[in-house]
């Protein structure tokens, strides 16, 4: 992805489908959507993901296969990147403490906890 790109409810909903299954047609991804808007709408907002650098496209037959451009991983790293630096001004610890101080009702486990320090640990030995 060369530059970032808002996505639509709909688009987030035909990238949510196309990482889990790793690729799909229109087709697919149609019979999979919640409250599916008409075929060939599908097939419009395929085309603005593949002009927004991500998904791209193979030919298999006489339809197209779409497929992320970049890793799960990585567009999540890049989206929670913006957020911090949109929202909090670059400091992941701001970020970090608003997610520790969320009154959402959800409270993180032990294990959460433990994974966290440890990260947080890897961070220290590495010097970030």
């Amino acid at each position: 992805m060369s530059a970032p790109h808002r996505l639509s409810r709909r688009e987030r909903q035909i990238m949510e489908i196309v990482y889990r299954l790793g690729e799909a047609t229109a087709a697919q991804i149609h019979e999979q959507i919640e409250d599916p808007p008409s075929y060939s709408a599908i097939r419009a907002l395929l085309r603005i993901l593949v002009e927004k650098e991500h998904l791209l496209h193979r030919a298999d037959g006489p339809r197209y296969v779409y497929a992320p451009v970049v890793s799960r991983s990585k567009a999540r790293s890049a989206a929670l990147a913006g957020v911090v630096d949109n929202f909090f001004e670059g400091s992941a610890a701001r970020a970090a403490a608003a997610l520790l101080g969320s009154t959402h009702g959800k409270k993180l486990t032990k294990t959460e906890l433990d994974e966290l320090s440890t990260l947080i640990e890897n961070a220290r030995k590495q010097g970030r």
